[in-house]
């Protein structure tokens, strides 16, 4: 209870899939020019409980004007690029992202596990604004990263696709949504509430 990041060089999808499967969230760096798996079992924990989502005015105007399409796993790849030009340098590395297309494409070997993306268009023109990526364990689903598109002309679609997502699980069986780490603001503001590890792992065993 004292450790939250380890690291492994077996870059196998079994093993990514078995570390999320108890709980771990896992990224990715370079050390000594070799790359490795970073899973983490965190400290803390931002779940939100979908009946507690704060919508604000902004985003209820975008809902009413109607002007989105909201796909679920229907470009996987598109949104793994968008998010790596989102944020540049980050853990999604070419390494990383080839564990995720592998586990992807053979969906069908790992049960209790499926990989999810997320995507947010725009109706007239079906431009991908905004999406992220995570993953479903039995009634769990985690987030893992997204991107919105940086345009003044589409402000506030990152969080309308954040409410629409959560929308879509509360209404597909699921029981919990895992934001990762609490640090960021946003998690906060739309209604996540933060759990230690051990309240956590309590919910995920119950749920997973």
């Amino acid at each position: 209870m004292k450790e939250n990041y380890y690291w492994s060089d077996d870059l196998s999808c079994e093993f990514y899939v078995e570390a999320a499967k108890k709980g771990f969230i896992t990224t990715s760096m370079y050390h000594n020019n070799q790359f490795v798996l970073l899973p983490e079992i965190q400290f803390d924990y931002a779940v939100l409980d979908f009946n507690d989502i704060k919508v604000s005015k902004k985003v209820k105007k975008l809902i009413q004007e109607n002007n989105y399409i909201l796909d679920i796993s229907q470009n996987f790849e598109k949104v793994l690029e968008q998010i790596n030009a989102y944020h540049p340098n980050s853990w999604l590395t070419e390494e990383y992202c080839n564990i995720l297309n592998n586990i992807k494409i053979n969906s069908s070997l790992y049960q209790n596990f499926n990989l999810i993306s997320i995507e947010l268009y725009e109706k007239n023109d079906k431009k991908l604004i905004s999406g992220e990526i995570g993953y479903q364990i039995g009634s769990i689903y985690t987030s893992l990263s997204g991107f919105t598109t940086k345009n003044k002309k589409y402000n506030n679609w990152g969080k309308l696709q954040l409410v629409l997502l959560n929308n879509y699980l509360k209404t597909n069986g699921f029981k919990m949504w895992n934001l990762g780490h609490p640090q960021l603001q946003y998690k906060v503001d739309l209604g996540a509430k933060i759990y230690n590890r051990k309240e956590f792992l309590e919910l995920w065993n119950k749920n997973k």
